[in-house]
């Protein structure tokens, strides 16, 4: 597998870091351990022992306050595990059950050939209840980028779309955030990218709206 021989490269050349998980080659003999990062330098023997990439979706689906985590970029991974994958193929499926496409996504930005779709492309698209969200003015998405996105509302991707081909995002938290998290050479760590508005933007999109027409009725 190509995608899994590129991650097993990266990993070699110094890659230790996708959000809140440490990657950790060649550890108590086994090829690749992950956990959550603000672990990796406690007690590990003390760790809550997984094996498998399949052991992943249960770590990564409840926070630990126990709230169902709905987005996998929320700044939410519970602490307490290590999980240990026996190949690189392993590693790959773990990554993209704890972050969906992103190791993908990574490389293909690598590559210069992401795709992105902008919030327009993505609202226009919207149908049933949600197609009233392709009404949300260009003022309301901009602040909506901000009171939805960004680490200060939990979420920990780099945002890569705008408005339209023509707008880009304004300048706040959510638009300048890198999508590494924590303390760490940026070249160690492989980004959390957004490369199109989350389901969860969509609704709030929706919601900001039909607030907007609600207020103009009533002006």
């Amino acid at each position: 597998m190509i995608l899994a021989e590129r991650l097993s490269r990266a990993v070699a050349d110094g890659v230790r870091r996708i959000g809140q998980i440490a990657i950790l080659p060649d550890r108590a003999g086994v090829p690749f351990v992950l956990c959550h990062m603000d672990d990796e330098a406690g007690d590990f023997a003390a760790l809550e022992v997984h094996e498998g990439p399949a052991a992943a979706r249960g770590i990564s689906t409840w926070a630990e306050d126990g709230h169902y985590r709905f987005t996998k970029g929320e700044l939410s991974l519970r602490r307490g595990w290590r999980l240990h994958l026996a190949s690189a193929e392993e590693l790959l499926q773990a990554l993209d059950a704890f972050y969906p496409a992103n190791v993908g996504m990574h490389f293909a930005a690598v590559d210069g050939r992401l795709e992105i779709e902008s919030l327009r492309d993505k609202l226009n698209r919207q149908t049933g209840m949600y197609r009233f969200a392709r009404n949300l003015s260009d003022a309301g998405a901009q602040a909506l980028v901000r009171e939805v996105c960004g680490p200060g509302n939990c979420c920990v991707k780099k945002i890569l779309w705008g408005l339209d081909a023509q707008t880009p995002l304004e300048d706040s938290e959510a638009s300048r955030f890198d999508g590494v998290v924590g303390e760490i050479d940026r070249a160690a760590a492989i980004p959390l990218r957004c490369r199109e508005a989350c389901n969860h933007f969509v609704a709030e999109a929706r919601k900001a709206s039909k607030a907007e027409f609600e207020r103009k009725a009533e002006a």
